[in-house]
């Protein structure tokens, strides 16, 4: 490379080969370049972009940098040429001092690899420093018998510069008695010396004034001067003399300030002022010359400043004795200094990483760790550790230079940031080391599903709930953070019943709460089977599920329903008959009814709201059977009217009532001629309307012989009614009142060939039906009699004994209730009357289906019901599809009024069993059978 600046000589480019050929093997290796002290800033150094195989726009893309150590940054890089040039003024002598080769080091890193490339860049003296002396004037004393030949050692001249810009020659200005003559010291010094060439006379010139020059061989030449002084004194004829002539001293570097090092010692043995010693330093380094200080009169050597080994491990100094007549003598004093441990390592984070995913491969590199120590020996070997449990390594590289280094797989869910301590220890006694902080951040990524803490929920709400009310919150947790833990639910679309469920509930997306989007009605369904699920917003995202279980509880929102006696479509009251023979506890007929709830809300209890006559019935608590509490007496009234409340047990409990009317009468002849001579109170309506027909004929007597017309129609078709009913009256004559039976509106006469009879009391109509003979063991078909309605006795049939007959409407095909929707009953429960009701929901909705099934088919006392085997008459009226598969057969528990039998099941029969026998005012006490 070509050192600008100034032409090489030839000599200099003689030393230039030199060198190059002394550091040949090292150059091999590294990137070496040279420059002149003293250049400008930005001086070009070299291309190091070519010596590194890289494009000056490279620099930048692959953040190339200068990394040195421990010192002032004196290269720099220019990114556009690609070249080395100096940061600044560079002083070859503050640097280097008197060391022949100038080399400063440091190191290129290309940071996207992490590769280093060494580079030494020598600093070239150039002739900028003049030889000085230390003193600008010196003073000795001659006698004046000294002998011709005495020589007599200068103060050397210094100069800072190295090799031809160091100090050359000295030059003494011309003298008579004085000459110069330099000697080379063992060093390769040069030793100015003046020598007494002619013997001095006092009286002829008492003082000699001389000039001392000294010059360097730089171009152009810089010379020094030092005036020399020479007293000419009398005579002393004994010089001082050290004990030894070089001294020798080792003390550690951490010695304290002030401690006597050395002592020296001369001796004259002249007498008087001529045998005085004074010491002092001669031809010392003013840097050393600060750092020590040496006692005149005793000649002890101490420091007054701290000594440091790593700027000098050996000082070397030269001590002078004088007597009081100027004769002199020197001695050599070398001071090694011991290395101590007082350096800590020094560690540099050259590069490093302040945040990885925590998916980063194991073996990736996190930091570029570098570590010095200013120590020599044993003192200035580092080791650099971390703790051993972090998930990181440290990978040593050359000139005690590290990689921090992942070692497995990082996991932030564990930990999200680690503070990694890295150690540097030297291997000094005692060891010191040096600690520096990493602070690394994990950041996250999407690998952990959102997780419920249950596998499945389970929440119960009230039937009847409002809209929009909250049934359950679902909350699910992620580990991850920021966006990956951001969770949002959502409901698994399904159908209930045919239809969506999300008309159902719905769930909020944030909060994981679900509401109801409509009331639910428990009597529909019981349970609703839900899947919720937990989705996160990561990329991709995971999502997990769980089921909910959502159970409706059942209200108390269902009146009891009364399905006997049935209400007449036509506001009319149906009537039972009572022998006046009854005896207390005789069952007049039994109220059926059913509550669509279940459970407690299901449970029905009876009792007599009202009654004409107080005491004379008795309903049962939990049956439902109206019985005569006493027997009946003569003077009780014909027609008896009682109020029955059922009411559920339900909070709070609801009830229903119906009006049963009971006439008193042995025979069916007696309640003819007994009910004909009721009369019927007036009725305040009936004028009412007489009083709009007057005013109606009045104002319309257009029309008076039509309405005559057809009043004689009428009254000519009562009077042909009545004549029928006169000729077929002696048919129900003799016929005993026990033998009717009436369950669920059907009047059935017991005996092989019967007659039905159904009478209003309160309406204007009245209807006396002959069907077609049936067996007892069979109902009446559809094809040979309609549905009966209940026995009804109308006053004005009596009044004017006249009957009519009409046919029935075909009975009712919907009457029957599916599987699910059977209510339940009461007079279920065996047992008296203060018995226990039904202990489950099940049992409840089974007892009020038998009576549903058992109430629709009527049979003598002692023969099963109709129909084939196992169908318990059932295929007559609703068709032969419906079996005992469909209604569980509890006829023995529907009782007949008037009769002391209870209806058998011939499925008892088939199983060996025998029907119970019994009154009718106790139920069978078999134990229920469970579907």
């Amino acid at each position: 490379m070509v050192i600008r600046g100034k032409q090489p000589s030839c000599s200099e480019l003689f030393l230039l080969c030199f060198f190059l050929g002394l550091s040949w093997e090292v150059w091999a290796r590294k990137i070496r370049y040279m420059v002149p002290e003293e250049t400008d800033k930005a001086f070009f150094v070299g291309n190091i972009a070519e010596d590194l195989g890289l494009q000056p726009q490279e620099f930048t893309e692959r953040r190339v940098r200068i990394i040195s150590r421990g010192r002032t940054q004196l290269f720099a890089l220019n990114p556009r040429s690609g070249s080395l040039v100096t940061a600044g003024r560079i002083d070859r002598e503050e640097l280097c001092a008197q060391i022949m080769q100038c080399l400063v080091s440091f190191n290129i890193l290309i940071e996207d690899k992490m590769k280093l490339f060494p580079v030494e860049v020598e600093i070239i003296d150039i002739n900028d420093n003049t030889p000085q002396f230390q003193l600008e004037d010196v003073e000795f004393k001659m006698n004046e018998i000294t002998t011709p030949g005495t020589r007599i050692p200068l103060p050397l001249g210094q100069d800072l510069d190295v090799g031809l810009n160091s100090l050359q020659s000295y030059q003494l200005s011309s003298n008579p008695h004085f000459s110069l003559d330099v000697q080379e010291g063992a060093d390769g010094s040069q030793l100015p010396e003046m020598v007494l060439q002619s013997p001095l006379d006092r009286e002829e010139e008492a003082v000699h004034h001389l000039l001392l020059t000294a010059s360097d061989g730089g171009n152009p030449v810089r010379s020094g001067t030092l005036r020399i002084h020479v007293q000419v004194v009398d005579a002393n004829d004994n010089p001082p003399a050290f004990t030894q002539t070089q001294y020798h001293t080792s003390v550690p570097e951490n010695v304290p300030l002030g401690t006597r090092l050395l002592t020296v010692k001369a001796t004259d043995p002249d007498e008087g002022v001529n045998g005085e010693v004074a010491y002092s330093f001669h031809n010392i380094d003013h840097k050393i010359a600060q750092i020590f200080q040496l006692d005149s009169y005793t000649g002890e050597i101490s420091n007054k400043e701290a000594l440091d080994f790593e700027e000098y491990k050996i000082y070397s100094m030269e001590i002078q004795a004088q007597d009081g007549a100027s004769l002199m003598a020197r001695a050599k004093v070398l001071v090694k200094v011991l290395d101590i441990n007082d350096n800590t390592p020094e560690v540099t984070m050259t590069s490093v990483t302040t945040s990885v995913p925590e998916n980063f491969p194991p073996g990736a590199i996190i930091a570029l760790i570098s570590v010095h120590d200013q120590d020599s020996g044993d003192n200035g070997v580092t080791t650099c550790s971390i703790p051993g449990n972090l998930p990181f390594k440290l990978e040593k590289l050359d000139d005690n230079y590290y990689h921090l280094v992942t070692e497995r797989t990082l996991d932030r869910e564990l930990t999200s940031s680690y503070n990694i301590t890295v150690t540097a220890t030297d291997q000094g006694t005692p060891a010191l080391s040096t600690e520096t902080h990493i602070s690394l951040q994990v950041t996250d990524i999407n690998d952990n599903n959102p997780v419920f803490p249950q596998d499945s929920y389970s929440t119960f709400i009230l039937e009847n709930n409002p809209r929009g009310a909250s049934l359950f919150s679902a909350t699910a947790h992620d580990a991850d953070s920021n966006e990956n833990a951001l969770v949002t639910y959502s409901l698994v679309e399904d159908t209930i019943q045919g239809i969506p469920l999300s008309s159902y509930v719905s769930i909020n997306s944030d909060t994981g709460v679900v509401y109801a989007l409509r009331s639910f009605d428990y009597e529909q369904f019981q349970d609703l089977q839900l899947r919720v699920i937990a989705c996160d917003g990561g990329v991709p995202p995971l999502s997990s599920n769980v089921s909910l279980s959502l159970f409706v509880l059942d209200q108390n929102d269902n009146a009891p329903e009364i399905l006997y006696p049935a209400l007449p479509t036509d506001g009319s009251t149906g009537v039972e008959l009572a022998p006046r023979s009854a005896e207390p506890g005789y069952l007049v007929t039994k109220v059926v009814a059913v509550d669509r709830d279940s459970g407690q809300n299901a449970w029905l209890s009876y009792r007599l709201l009202k009654a004409s006559e107080p005491g004379l019935f008795a309903v049962g608590l939990h049956t439902g059977e109206v019985r005569t509490a006493r027997a009946l007496l003569d003077r009780d009234a014909l027609k008896q009217s009682l109020v029955v409340a059922v009411q559920d047990h339900g909070q709070p409990p609801l009830s229903a009532t119906v009006t049963l009317t009971v006439a008193v009468a042995d025979s069916i002849p007696d309640v003819l001629a007994d009910l004909g001579s009721i009369g019927t109170p007036a009725d305040p309506d009936d004028s009412d309307l007489t009083l709009y027909l007057v005013v109606a004929v009045a104002a319309v007597s257009c029309v008076f012989l039509a309405f005559v017309i057809v009043l004689l129609a009428l009254r000519l078709r009562r009077w042909h009614a009545s004549r029928l009913l006169q000729a077929s009256g002696g048919g129900l004559v003799g016929v005993p009142a026990s033998h009717f039976v009436g369950v669920d509106g059907v009047r059935a006469f017991l005996q092989t060939y019967s007659h039905e009879v159904s009478l209003t009391a309160d309406s204007r109509k009245s209807h006396v039906i002959f069907p077609q003979p049936n067996y007892a063991d069979t109902l009446i078909s559809q094809e040979s009699c309609g549905k009966s309605e209940p026995l009804l006795v109308t006053q004005d049939l009596f009044e004017d004994k006249k009957e009519t007959f009409s046919q029935q409407a075909p009975p009712n095909t919907d009457w029957r209730f599916s599987q699910a929707q059977r209510p339940g009953t009461s007079g279920s429960q065996n047992g008296d009357e203060t018995g226990t009701w039904p202990n489950n929901q099940f049992d409840t909705e089974m007892l009020q289906a038998m009576i549903l099934a058992s109430a629709s088919e009527a049979a003598d006392g002692s023969s099963t019901l109709g129909g084939g085997a196992g169908t318990m008459g059932l295929s007559a009226r609703y068709g032969p599809q419906f079996t005992l598969q469909h209604v569980p057969d509890y006829r023995q528990n529907v009782y007949i009024p008037g009769s002391n039998a209870t209806l058998t099941n011939a499925a008892g029969k088939r199983d060996g069993k025998t029907p119970a026998g019994g009154n009718g005012n106790k139920k069978k006490s078999g134990k229920k059978e469970k579907k």
